[in-house]
Order: C-alpha cells, then sequence, then structure tokens
C-alpha cells in the first residue's frame, strides 16, 4: 500500500452584516425539498471501512471517539460490541487495516495535513500504539535537519510497502529519512517497533516486493517522461526489464505478483489506446491478455486472498462494472447483485476467503455495507447486513447522477455527471423543467477523474437548488492514453475549451442559466477556477477555489522533495519550468499574470500544511488583486494540507462557500450557526464581501 492525487475564528471578527436575509432569498430553481443540513453531508460517518481479520473472527472499521475517527474492534459474530483501540484526538484516522498477525491494526498518520505520514501498530488487547516510524527530521549534508521555509523541520514520508502472510510479524516500509528523494527499504517488526534497513536507494521512484519479502522490479522517470523498469536478479544488482515510453507512462504499470511469484499482473497500453489487463508468466516470459475495454483503461482487481491471483478486473466508463476472470467467483458476483441495488465492491476478504465484507454504493443514498458468508464449495451463500455508513441520509430528499457524454469542439467523448435539484426533472431525461443556476464542479488532478456515486458536494449543492456538472475533461485519467495524452502542455488550454464547451452544452440543453453558472473545484480543480476567472472572466458569474495553484512555476518550484525524482512527468505534461522558454510558457498559462482580468467574485480556501501547493500559492494571488483593489475573500485553515480533512472545518468553508454562492447565484442557504466559531477558520481578506452567515 503507498500513499502519494480535499476553521479558532479570529477574535473580535465577525462576518460582514449585510441587510438581505440570503436564507431567505426567492429563487425559482430552488426546489421546495427539505434543506439537508451541512453537518449531515460533511461530518464524521457514523461508521466506514470496515474490514476482517485475516483468520475472520474480528471485524475492524472506523467511528467517532468524542467527534474524532478512531479504529474500534469487535467480534464478527456481533460488530455492535465493537470498542476504540485507538486514540487520535486531532484529524482522524482514514487508512488503517489488519496485520496478519490477527492481533494488530497498522494505520497512518500525519501532522495537520503535511502528508509526511507516520505508520502505527497498535495491538488489539491492550489498545497500545507504536510508532515504527519515530523521525522527526531528515539530515541534510551537513549532518543537521533540512529546515523548511516556516521554520519547522523537513520531515520523513513513510510508505508500507510490502504485508505478507508469509511473515505475520514484520511489514517492509519505505523511509526518506536519509534522503529526502528516495525511500529506502527497511524491514519492520510490528510487534518491538525494530528496524533493519535492507535497501538503500538511491535512484528508484518505487520498488515492488513480492509476498516473501524479495524484490522485483524498480522503477525511474527517464528524460523524456517515460519510465525504465529494471527487474532484481542476485540481491540489490538489476538488469534491463521494461520501458515505457511517455505517451504510455499512465497507462501503462507493472503493478504486482502473484503469492507464489510466478506471475507478474500488470495494465498495458502499447500497441493499444485503453489499458488492458496482462499477466506474465515470469519463467516462461509468456504474456496473457485477461481483460480489456476499448472505452476505458482497467481499474481495480480483486484477487484471490489464498493465492494471489487476479480473478476479476473492473472498468469504470460510465458506470463501475467488472469482469470476472475466475468461473469460480460468478456465482458469488451473480448472488451479491442481488443483494441490493447499487455498485458494489468487495472490501475485505478473510484468509481462507469463507467470508467477505461486501459495500454497495448508490448516487442517492449511504453505503450499505454486509457480511457475505460463502459456502465452502464457493457457491453463494448468505449476505447479512451490518450497518450503513450513514443512516441520517436515509429518509432525506437525496438527488440522482446522470452519467452522459459531452462532445468536445475537437469531437472527445467528455464522459460527465449531471445531479440535478429534486423535483426539477420530473421526465427523469437529465433535463430540468427550466434552466438552473449552476456549479462546474472540477475535479482536481488533474491525472484523476470523476465516476458515478454518492457524491457530498454534488448533493449540496443540488440541494441548494444548483445544477451540478462535473466534467472528464481531457488529461483526466481512465479513458485511454489518446485522451489522456490530449490534456499534455494544455493546462489553462484545451483541458478548458472542454470546460467551457460543457457550460455551452448545458446552455442549450437548457440546463443552466447562462448568467449563473459558477466554477468550483480543488486541487487542479481549483486552478481550474482561478483559470475560469482571469482567462474567461465573461464566462462564470463567481469561483471558489480550494488549494488551487495560481502560478505553475512557483507550483513546480515547491513540490515536495519525495515528488522530485517525477519531475520529467510534470515537464513533458504541464511544462519544463527549468528553462526560459518553458518558464514563459508557463507563466502564460498562469492565472497569476491575468490577475487585471478578473471581474467576478472570488472565494479561496487554503491548508496551511499543504505539501503540494503551498500557502504562497493562494497567499501571492491574494495579495496581487488586494494591490489591484480587486475584490476577493480568502480562508485559512492552519490545521490543514491539501484539502479539509477535520469535519469542523469542511463544514465552516462550505457554510462560507454557501453563502458565497447564494449572494452570487440565488441559491439556497443554511445559516451558518456556531459552526465557523467550532472550527479553526482564519478569514484573511474579504469578509465585507460575504452575506450575512448567521
Amino acid at each position: 500500500m503507498k500513499h502519494t492525487l480535499a476553521i479558532s475564528f479570529l477574535a473580535g471578527i465577525t462576518l460582514a452584516v449585510q441587510v438581505a436575509a440570503v436564507a431567505k432569498a426567492e429563487t425559482p430553481a430552488a426546489p421546495d425539498t427539505q434543506l439537508i443540513p451541512r453537518a449531515v453531508l460533511f461530518g464524521n460517518p457514523e461508521r466506514g471501512g470496515a474490514q476482517l481479520s485475516p483468520d475472520g473472527r474480528q471485524i475492524a472499521f472506523v467511528a467517532p471517539v468524542n467527534g474524532v475517527l478512531n479504529v474500534w474492534v469487535g467480534p464478527t459474530s456481533d460488530f455492535t460490541k465493537a470498542t476504540p483501540v485507538t486514540h487520535d484526538t486531532k484529524r482522524g484516522i482514514r487508512q488503517f487495516f489488519w496485520s496478519y498477525t490477527n492481533e494488530h491494526i497498522l494505520y497512518i498518520q500525519d501532522d495537520g495535513g503535511d502528508e509526511n505520514w507516520r505508520v502505527y501498530s497498535v495491538e488489539v488487547k491492550t489498545a497500545k500504539a507504536t510508532d515504527l516510524t519515530p523521525f522527526d527530521s531528515i539530515p541534510g549534508p551537513d549532518g543537521k535537519p533540512i529546515m523548511l521555509p516556516s521554520g519547522k523541520p523537513l520531515r520523513p514520508a513513510a510508505q508500507i510497502t510490502a504485508v505478507s502472510e508469509s511473515d505475520p510479524d514484520h511489514i517492509i516500509l519505505g523511509l526518506n529519512n536519509r534522503n529526502p528523494q528516495f525511500h529506502d527499504l527497511y524491514k519492520c517488526n510490528i510487534r518491538t517497533g525494530e528496524l533493519t534497513r535492507v535497501y538503500e536507494n538511491n535512484q528508484w521512484a518505487s520498488i515492488v516486493v513480492d509476498d516473501h519479502y524479495k524484490m522485483r522490479l524498480a522503477t525511474r522517470f527517464l528524460p523524456d517522461g517515460g519510465m525504465e523498469y529494471v527487474q532484481f536478479t542476485d540481491g540489490d544488482k538489476t538488469q534491463p526489464f521494461e520501458k515505457v515510453g511517455m505517451e504510455d507512462s499512465l497507462t501503462t504499470a507493472f503493478s504486482g505478483f502473484d503469492k507464489a511469484g510466478t506471475t507478474l499482473y500488470y495494465t498495458d497500453s502499447r500497441g493499444r489506446d485503453t489499458g488492458a489487463f496482462f499477466a506474465r508468466d515470469m519463467t516462461t516470459g509468456k504474456n496473457t491478455l485477461l481483460a480489456e475495454d476499448p472505452r476505458c483503461d482497467a481499474g481495480g482487481v480483486l484477487a484471490d486472498p489464498r493465492t494471489g491471483k487476479v480473478q476479476a478486473v473492473s472498468f469504470n466508463y460510465l458506470r463501475n462494472e467488472w469482469v470476472v476472470l475466475d468461473p469460480s467467483l460468478q456465482p458469488d458476483f451473480d448472488y451479491l447483485k442481488t443483494v441490493r441495488k447499487g455498485e458494489f465492491v468487495v472490501a475485505s476478504r478473510t484468509a481462507d476467503d469463507k467470508r467477505w465484507i461486501v459495500a454497495y454504493t448508490l448516487d442517492n443514498g449511504p453505503v450499505s455495507v454486509y457480511l457475505y458468508d460463502r459456502r465452502v464449495d464457493g457457491q453463494p451463500g448468505s449476505a447479512t447486513f451490518l450497518y450503513t455508513n450513514r443512516p441520517a441520509l436515509e429518509k432525506l430528499p437525496l438527488a440522482r447522477m446522470h452519467p452522459l457524454e459531452i462532445k468536445s469542439r475537437d469531437g472527445l467523448n467528455l464522459v460527465s455527471y449531471l445531479t440535478l435539484p429534486v423535483g426539477t426533472d420530473k421526465d427523469e431525461d437529465a433535463r430540468p423543467d427550466r434552466p438552473l443556476p449552476m456549479v462546474l464542479f472540477v475535479h482536481g488532478g488533474p491525472w484523476a477523474r470523476d465516476a458515478w456515486g454518492y457524491n457530498p458536494y454534488a448533493q449540496w449543492l443540488s440541494n441548494r437548488g444548483y445544477a451540478v456538472l462535473q466534467v472528464n475533461f481531457r488529461g483526466s485519467t481512465g479513458f485511454g492514453k489518446k485522451f489522456l495524452n490530449a490534456g499534455n502542455l494544455e493546462w489553462a488550454g484545451k483541458m478548458h475549451n472542454d470546460l467551457l464547451d460543457a457550460v455551452k452544452w448545458s446552455v442549450d440543453q437548457k440546463v443552466a442559466d447562462k448568467s449563473k453558472v459558477a466554477i468550483m473545484g480543488g486541487s487542479y480543480g481549483g486552478y481550474a477556477t482561478l483559470v475560469g476567472l482571469t482567462f474567461t472572466p465573461d464566462e462564470f458569474a463567481c469561483g471558489v477555489d480550494i488549494v488551487g495553484p495560481s502560478n505553475i512555476v512557483t507550483l513546480l518550484n515547491t513540490i515536495p522533495p519525495h515528488w522530485q525524482p517525477m519531475v520529467e512527468l510534470f515537464k513533458k505534461r504541464v511544462g519544463d519550468h527549468s528553462t526560459e522558454e518553458g518558464r514563459a510558457f508557463l507563466e502564460a498559462r498562469s492565472p497569476l499574470s491575468k490577475v487585471d482580468q478578473i471581474t467576478k467574485p472570488l472565494l479561496i480556501g487554503q491548508g496551511a500544511n499543504d505539501p503540494r501547493v503551498k500557502q504562497s500559492e493562494s497567499d501571492q494571488i491574494v495579495s496581487a488583486m488586494e494591490q489591484r483593489q480587486i475584490p476577493v475573500t480568502y480562508v485559512l485553515f492552519p490545521d490543514e494540507g491539501h484539502g479539509f480533512a477535520r469535519p469542523e472545518n469542511s463544514t465552516a468553508f462550505n457554510a462560507i462557500a454557501e453563502g458565497f454562492l447564494s449572494k452570487h447565484l440565488g441559491g439556497r442557504f443554511e445559516p451558518a450557526g456556531d459552526s465557523i466559531e467550532k472550527s479553526t477558520a482564519q478569514i484573511k481578506a474579504g469578509r465585507e464581501h460575504l452575506p450575512v452567515l448567521k
């Protein structure tokens, strides 16, 4: 498992009060439906992330303890008897799993969103936690700690590289505590915390370790943006294995082995458009095509916990679909499709494969989780309901998400998702009965994608009276290399044109009121928001930027040290910030260079500890706007990173954003109450531009 692409209120400061009570705004687009509280949409789930212990006797999940997510463990026979075994009091735990000892939970946590992960082992019986990576700094060439501009020491970012049933007491960790750019491999005893370095890494971006903790493959980026794979032969000696050109580097990956170490599984787009799923016999060298889809790349896989053999592969074009490779699983899949509506995923399997945790996702409801007992002969058994992650959603008026395709001006299919307010789509044809104010919600990455399913932002905004459009613009992943590579060097270019084409489609189809379209998003989506308000200021009524970069040159100059091996990828796909010509190109594609063109209201949210998009990215565009007396509202969270993890903070920022959108688009608005005071929000600029939130 590797971890790589979402407010105390200032003393004495209150939000500016305006005469209009926005909560009572009359908006023909707003349906007469129940106003869903933000706390229900953005607060902690009641339970989530259930995982079975390898022996199947215990179940673990996350649930709040005093408002903070922690790991709970209880008997599988009655999970309601679970008790908390972790004691986080700040950000909450979101990534955890069982060790093969059946006695320990492993989890990762950072400090205030800085993504410098530490790995912890918790003994379930005693709830005793051991920090397996207790390093507070990385030494520089002079032996002294490397210091950040903030004055804090640079901390290592740990990675869990391998966990194996063959050695339950140990795991393999990646640690960049010697060289911040590269992760050495360590064997770690999860009972004692003892660390033994097994490989000093000075060149590889990643290393693939098999089930016997043997190094098998390593990768590094090439100057042309491609990837080189080498194979370990004798100890730490290597020989060439494969080279993957830049055009295939994000759609081809040699990912892992079966438990015997004789079969290598990989996704490959070379000689084709979409990434198909293959197996290679490492003894004979024979490659076998296992699954493919001409519309989209192979996605998730389901592997037999006893053998490591891949049994099913998912493909997600408009919706997620599974291709079953192992016939013994087909009866299980056929049965699970009958249990309830929605897309299902097998979230956990016991070591003997007799019990599964299965989660069902809807677009208009919470996730439902079941315990599935298989029969010994592999025929379908029975599924027992365990819980829904957010039961408060079950009786609320949630909206449907409509998958659709929109054509770009040059003929690309843009897979998109449209969510309409409940009651406005009477014919269920994904068209409202009248044009609505709309929020174009842009995903981050940009090497990521939007997908069908429950989305709290889509539900929140549609409930307030807005159509919500999510667009997989060129450069999004999952749709083949042609679509992905069409986004190379097109930040603020054709990638932005795709968003404009989607807005035009929505206006032409009478989905959106052209005069009331907002653009909003986080990370790359925040950048797209800034581009929308600077490059095309007449297209949008307002914008909400969350942790978005304002200058691509300064963005690339401040990436985390352990991202440095990927710098060639950024140069080829975004632009070369190391040459004068490249910098000129990137400056021209940066919103900061066009601040003078901003004419529409802008709201910015930023985490002070963001390691990817530094606080300076927001600071510099806010400063430039203030120097030109251009209105802007800026909210900073001192205890957040690349997005807002603490529910108090996400709820508070969304309260501010809701009032902002209501003021400029006319949608409905839930008063903020005391949500802002309960957070750590610091409104650094533009309090006077906000409507009444109380």
